[in-house]
């Protein structure tokens, strides 16, 4: 059994637990937290299937992925707050000029470019194609909202295929462990803190940001992925102390996303990005998670393993 074919026979597993729980749990205590439980693991299903069709492409289908993702990400994003007529041109540039190129470079190995064209050209490019747009009205906040999006759900979104770029001695061939391993134990650690929160949650983390997070929610949910991440360090380039720590900063930065982005929503009066995926709202509300957990997860990764 390769490596990869390991990682999703776990997820699988992990998968089917949930779903016999699931189902116990809707015949011997039915209530609307259980029911919406076992439409999330459903949705699950669907979701994993086409990570691994992608996986089964290669760069090319996880580029496409991805691109796809932070395409439809950034247009939830962008949905939820305030443009004006003067937008539309930046809003045209971020969608099919900026998304596409970024995504170019993870195509053709181009890390340095990669690295520094939104944060640099981009960012300033922005502002610059809103002010000769001429409309001074609220020109700080609209800008910024632009910039804010594209950072979030392109730049930080494309760290996670971007760990296909990675040159680790001894690794070569198996980049995409490290790709399914990130999502396996960021998304996990959602799924538990979830369980863990209905199962056992009392105390409210935020309840004026995120009002279903609990404490024992939190902290079984970070044990419970911080555990697998551990014992799947043989997929990885990683020692098992190694592999605990980054996938424990991995989740912890995954929170600190779902607790950042819930903040957005609740600034905009809403309670999901949009309806898209049944059970989990839209697709920024799955990816939250993950677009803080991957750079961090990359350039850590990158830092300590990567040959320069």
């Amino acid at each position: 059994m390769s490596q990869l074919t390991l990682l999703f026979s776990v997820i699988v597993i992990l998968l089917a637990v949930a779903t016999v729980l699931g189902w116990i749990l809707n015949r011997t205590r039915p209530s609307r937290a259980v029911t919406n439980l076992v439409e999330r693991v459903a949705t699950w299903w669907w979701m994993v299937a086409i990570v691994a069709l992608a996986a089964w492409l290669g760069k090319p289908g996880v580029t496409v992925l991805f691109g796809s993702l932070s395409f439809l990400a950034l247009r939830e994003f962008l949905t939820l707050v305030p443009t004006a007529r003067a937008d539309h041109g930046t809003l045209i540039w971020s969608f099919f000029i900026f998304t596409p190129i970024q995504y170019s470079f993870l195509w053709f190995d181009w890390y340095g470019m990669f690295s520094i064209f939104i944060p640099v050209y981009a960012f300033l490019f922005l502002p610059i194609r809103a002010a000769v747009a001429g409309d001074t009205r609220n020109f700080l906040e609209r800008t910024s909202r632009t910039q804010w999006g594209l950072m979030t759900c392109v730049y930080c979104l494309s760290h996670a295929p971007a760990l296909l770029l990675l040159k680790i001695p001894g690794f070569d061939g198996h980049q995409m462990n490290l790709l399914v391993y990130l999502l396996l134990v960021v998304e996990s650690s959602d799924v538990f803190q979830y369980v863990w929160g209905k199962l056992l949650g009392r105390r409210k983390v935020a309840p004026n940001l995120s009002p279903n997070k609990t404490w024992e929610g939190l902290v079984g949910g970070i044990l419970s992925a911080t555990a697998i991440g551990t014992a799947l360090y043989q997929v990885t380039p990683f020692s098992p102390v190694a592999a605990a720590t980054l996938s424990l900063v991995a989740v912890l930065m995954g929170f600190a996303g779902g607790l950042v982005m819930s903040a957005v929503k609740r600034d905009r009066g809403v309670k999901d990005y949009g309806t898209m995926i049944a059970g989990h709202g839209g697709a920024l509300d799955r990816l939250d998670s993950l677009i803080f957990a991957a750079p961090v997860f990359f350039h850590l990764t990158r830092y300590f393993y990567n040959v320069p």
